[in-house]
């Protein structure tokens, strides 16, 4: 039997309860938005509701993760300190409710066992054995405005993410379609390709990226908050290749899901701060689903994305995600514009 075989074997029952672990997290953070953001009118520094609906989303994956891999470790974004005591019974009282709202009578979980779940998110991470990274929110602000946002978990084996599955519950399931049916889920085990499903229907498409010949061809998918990568010398890179297209901005993970299917080419993230350094849960599993669909992730400096020492990518600076074919080019007019 060959190796691809094995893994893709070995790897099935981590591809579907990763997918019901997705799927459920992303049902309670849209009965989150509805109950919370959409029926209310909130100040603009009110955070609440994304609070609730991280910590529903990362209660409702980690007890997932607990029943069908007891001995796997996960590093999470949440921990459960702001729900404890009397200053965050109003907080958990919202959490026990909307993650109880979607689960069934006999799934129900009581409010130990929520923030039992929510604390198994604090392992280190590290380069030996497994162990899940959740981001049960990535994209926080574009949740409170009704954008884009995602539900990002991936199964990391000896440092090396092996499986990864993204819930995108507002990107539309045709890119050309943007008033059409809403909800994608994105699924990737390393070796056996990408792919796209919906949230109701089971069925997995093929996805790759789009089949352009140059860089000149191609569309920027940036991030909509300047502070999360540096717009100004995106444009400078642009004009370095050649791109004249409008660029696609959505926040959160889902840019590594809209290149993967061919929405846009070339998703940067470019240092705004010396000391900032990326976290695991943000890029994990958009890095295995780039990979599966042909394309290439790397840092500014060309080094793949290292998965290995932690809970962050100390090791790195910067995101550079393409198509393969034109990464190099990519990565050299980055280096030229950033001075490298």
């Amino acid at each position: 039997m060959s190796g691809k075989s094995y893994s893709l074997r070995n790897y099935k029952k981590n591809k579907s309860v990763a997918i019901q672990a997705v799927l459920s997290a992303s049902k309670v953070c849209q009965s989150v938005f509805q109950h919370l953001v959409a029926n209310e009118t909130l100040t603009k520094d009110d955070k609440s509701p994304v609070t609730v609906a991280d910590f529903s989303a990362q209660a409702i994956v980690n007890t997932c993760l607990k029943e069908h891999f007891p001995a796997d470790p996960i590093v999470g974004e949440e921990d459960s300190k702001d729900l404890q005591g009397d200053a965050g019974k109003i907080l958990r009282e919202k959490v026990v409710s909307l993650t109880n709202g979607v689960l069934s009578e006999s799934e129900k979980l009581s409010e130990q066992q929520i923030l039992d779940a929510i604390d198994r998110g604090n392992y280190g991470g590290g380069a030996h054995g497994r162990h899940w990274a959740l981001d049960p929110i990535d994209g926080t602000k574009g949740f409170l405005r009704g954008g884009q946002y995602a539900v990002c978990l991936a199964l990391i084996v000896d440092g090396i993410v092996q499986v990864g599955v993204v819930g995108c519950p507002n990107l539309p399931v045709d890119h050309n379609k943007p008033e059409g049916e809403r909800g994608a889920l994105f699924i990737a085990v390393r070796g056996h390709g990408a792919f796209q499903r919906t949230f109701t229907e089971a069925t997995e498409s093929p996805i790759h990226f789009a089949d352009i010949s140059s860089t000149a061809e191609a569309t920027f998918c940036e991030s909509v908050e300047a502070g999360h990568s540096s717009h100004g010398d995106a444009v400078e890179i642009a004009k370095a290749l050649g791109i004249t297209r409008e660029s696609v901005r959505m926040d959160s993970q889902a840019k590594y899901c809209s290149i993967s299917r061919g929405d846009a080419d070339i998703y940067l993230r470019l240092p705004t701060s010396k000391t900032y350094v990326e976290k695991i849960w943000d890029h994990a599993s958009g890095n295995v689903l780039v990979s599966e669909a042909g394309g290439r992730v790397t840092d500014i400096y060309g080094k793949p994305l290292d998965f290995s020492i932690g809970r962050t990518l100390e090791k790195n600076k910067g995101v550079i995600a393409s198509k393969a074919s034109i990464h190099d080019d990519v990565l050299k007019a980055v280096q030229t514009v950033l001075g490298i």
